[in-house]
């Protein structure tokens, strides 16, 4: 669910979807659903206060890990250039109480920031109801203006040990859109062969009676140290971590309409690696040595970061990172 944030009647607004989730996610107990409410309000609050307004991203964590809600935030602020002091109780540049990004740390089960001064922050916040391994897979849906929902879907499983990503970019924008992206992802998620080439028959066999979309999917198996990659129409995937980014491959077409003869590449996946896929709503020309730093960060931000300065603003967008290792 993606929300601005650009005056403080926002701010309740967004605090009572991110209890709904809580609540669909089954966060009971004394602590959790209080925590999510909390923070979500301080995230709110220091858009406001410190960046002038931005941008918020509720998911719910239960479709791709353990019960729980992520709150993204993303803003075009002044930035932070001391991070460190900011964290301190105490501190504020605004003359408050100086307690929002301690206190959002201290109630996360996970959480992640960054910053550039002139440029702005984005920072990911987790409630779940348990500590588990650290989050490797994070992104960013939003439909374009003055749509309720995204044509753009994601999706991820884990099958042997190796981890598959879906990316669906359905025709046009809206309803029907997401009526083809939703299908591709249904039909992802029934597989019992997580193949590639496996995935976009039967893709392109269940969107026929949709607008058709764009699709790709990516078997990542760091056993074997090979990513599996194949898709339909102008979805890109990038492997980073080697040399050089190393773009993957996507054929011409529109799955449930025209399809070439479905091909798989396979790539070498270096130790650690980032793998990102994202629609067309992104340009391409995004490089994340602009950013020092951001490898190391959350996969969440790092989506957010792109998201942020590379969303072309006329189309729905979809990013996904995925994280293997400590760092890149």
């Amino acid at each position: 669910m993606f929300f601005p944030v650009d005056d403080p009647s926002r701010v309740a607004e967004v605090r009572r979807a991110g209890e709904r989730i809580a609540h669909q996610e089954d966060l009971d107990g004394e602590t959790a659903i209080p925590n999510a409410s909390l923070v979500i309000t301080e995230i709110c609050t220091n858009l406001i206060k410190h960046a002038g307004g931005g941008e918020v991203f509720l998911s719910p964590l239960s479709p791709h890990s353990g019960p729980g809600i992520e709150i993204l935030a993303v803003d075009r602020g002044p930035g932070m250039s001391d991070l460190s002091r900011s964290f301190a109780d105490g501190y504020s540049s605004t003359q408050t109480a100086g307690t929002g990004l301690g206190a959002i740390t201290r109630l996360s089960t996970e959480f992640d920031i960054y910053s550039q001064p002139g440029k702005g922050t984005v920072l990911v916040a987790r409630i779940q109801r348990s500590r588990g391994p650290a989050t490797t897979v994070g992104a960013v849906l939003k439909p374009i203006r003055g749509e309720e929902v995204s044509g753009d879907a994601w999706a991820l499983a884990r099958a042997a040990g190796a981890l598959v990503l879906i990316v669906a970019d359905g025709l046009g924008h809206g309803v029907m859109a997401a009526e083809a992206s939703a299908e591709a992802i249904a039909t992802f998620r029934r597989s019992e062969d997580y193949t590639p080439t496996t995935v976009l028959t039967k893709v392109h066999l269940r969107v026929r009676g949709t607008r058709g979309a764009a699709v790709a999917v990516a078997y990542v198996d760091p056993g074997k140290a090979k990513v599996r990659y194949a898709g339909i129409g102008n979805i890109s995937g990038v492997l980073i971590g080697g040399n050089k980014p190393v773009l993957m491959i996507s054929h011409n077409g529109t799955a449930g309409y025209h399809s070439p003869r479905l091909q798989e590449f396979e790539y070498s996946l270096p130790r650690p690696a980032l793998i990102i896929m994202h629609s067309d709503g992104l340009h391409t020309n995004w490089n994340l040595d602009e950013y020092p730093g951001l490898r190391r960060r959350d996969p969440s931000v790092i989506a957010g970061v792109l998201y942020r300065d590379s969303a072309r603003n006329r189309d729905d967008v979809c990013v996904t990172v995925a994280k293997l290792g400590e760092s890149v």
